[in-house]
């Protein structure tokens, strides 16, 4: 069995031990405080059918607790909209926001396992950050994740990742990231 307070996550340690003193001398950081840490992770699932069929998104938040490895919250509508069929507080998707070691696990989940099983794979796109140093991308479909069980998927739902980093430009967390082996296009 594993001892939960001696284990550290592969990702964690590597921040620590190597990371962090690569950043430090790339950027010329005076005090390790300023060095930029991932701070969160959020993943994101709409779920469009749930205006015919609201078990859908049930199904979706249970997939998503699988792959993110911590229960998923149920998101509603904020407003109704008639064009859409969508009533106030009605079901739409699911979210997970991940931090401390669970971020650390999906995000190497994420960057070894899944996106290297996504099809016609050549690297996820440099430029989705936002200015402010956080990282956004999609994901066609969640059977990418070794979690989900490709024959008990009744619909191919996608998702929406967004990793936030404590730093203020994009160029530090781009070399975060890269520093973690997120395989970037450009």
């Amino acid at each position: 069995m594993l001892d939960q307070a001696k284990y550290t996550p592969r990702l964690k340690a590597f921040y620590r031990d190597t990371i962090r003193a690569a950043m430090k001398t790339e950027f010329g950081f005076k005090n390790d405080m300023q060095i930029p840490r991932l701070d969160k992770i959020v993943i994101n699932m709409g779920v469009g059918e749930a205006v015919k069929d609201t078990k859908k998104v049930k199904k979706a938040a249970e997939e998503l607790t699988l792959i993110a490895g911590q229960k998923a919250v149920i998101t509603h509508a904020k407003k109704s909209v008639a064009t859409f069929r969508v009533r106030e507080e009605m079901p739409l998707g699911c979210k997970v926001t991940l931090r401390g070691d669970r971020m650390y696990e999906f995000l190497d989940r994420l960057i070894t396992i899944a996106l290297p099983r996504v099809r016609d794979f050549r690297g996820v796109k440099g430029s989705s950050f936002d200015g402010r140093g956080n990282y956004a991308m999609g994901l066609k479909e969640q059977i990418v994740f070794p979690e989900i069980e490709f024959d008990k998927v009744d619909e191919v739902l996608g998702m929406d990742i967004i990793i936030c980093t404590t730093s203020k430009v994009d160029a530090e967390a781009k070399a975060l990231l890269k520093a973690f082996n997120m395989p970037f296009n450009s």
